[in-house]
């Protein structure tokens, strides 16, 4: 199992981001694909039509979000931590994925450059 860990500058504010993170209807928009979000403690989402599911372990609007993200059968569940932090160009969003089984952790650590940062970053930028 692996740890990750990464940093991206968004250009939203954290309650634009929180939201495009727990919104259903936003998360459609910036992913283009198929999502449910039940943004509730224990809520289950999925993300690109599956190829991300998991729940919601803690839910602080505009500052911090912690799910789980299932990998089938696994005595270690995957935490992520997003974390909002004000940036004078939007905000800085710190990720935090323990326990990734090995042979997921390139394909997981290259998911979230792209599709997932770039996603978003694409999505607030056309907005402006």
């Amino acid at each position: 199992m692996k740890d990750l860990k990464k940093y991206a500058i968004i250009p939203a504010t954290p309650e634009e981001l929180y939201l495009a993170l727990t919104t259903e209807i936003t998360a459609r928009l910036w992913t283009g694909d198929l999502v449910s979000i039940d943004a509730t403690v224990n809520g289950e989402f999925s993300l690109w039509d599956g190829a991300i599911a998991g729940r919601f372990l803690e839910l602080e609007p505009s500052t911090k979000i912690v799910q789980e993200w299932y990998f089938g059968e696994t005595d270690h569940p995957s935490i992520v931590t997003l974390k909002l932090h004000e940036h004078k160009k939007g905000t800085s969003l710190e990720i935090r994925q323990t326990n990734i089984p090995d042979e997921d952790y390139e394909n997981i650590a290259e998911g979230w450059e792209d599709p997932y940062i770039s996603s978003l970053i694409d999505f607030y930028t056309e907005e402006d």
